[in-house]
């Protein structure tokens, strides 16, 4: 079993920064992607960012205010939030491709969430 356990949400005011941490545990062989999306009410889920080896790519809406890295030995993907601003407010989910052993195939996992409130 994987599981993914968020961390780091809250409030905070426009202009503010927070950080997610989400760690991923359990029977883990490899780690090939790490995201993190979000869902505001009433809208669907977009990607945020997300990370493969040594690819970065994140949405446009968070380009040079967001920054998503991982610690490979604690196998923990980051997201440092800075520059907030209202309509980031959403619940933020973790997600990964995750192996679990050299004989396995690769399944997709979710967090079960973090909240984030930009607001005055």
């Amino acid at each position: 079993q994987v599981q993914l356990v968020e961390s780091g949400g809250g409030s905070v005011q426009p202009g503010g920064s927070l950080g997610l941490s989400c760690a991923v545990s359990g029977t883990i062989f490899n780690i090939v992607s790490m995201r993190w999306y979000r869902q505001a009410p009433g809208n669907q889920r977009e990607l945020v960012a997300g990370i493969t080896g040594e690819s970065i790519n994140y949405a446009d809406s968070v380009k040079g205010r967001f920054t998503i890295s991982r610690d490979n030995a604690k196998n923990t993907v980051y997201l440092q939030m800075n520059s907030l601003k209202p309509e980031d407010t959403a619940d933020y989910y973790c997600n990964a491709d995750v192996i679990w052993t050299k004989f396995s195939t690769m399944r997709n996992y979710w967090g079960q969430g973090t909240q984030v409130t930009v607001s005055s």
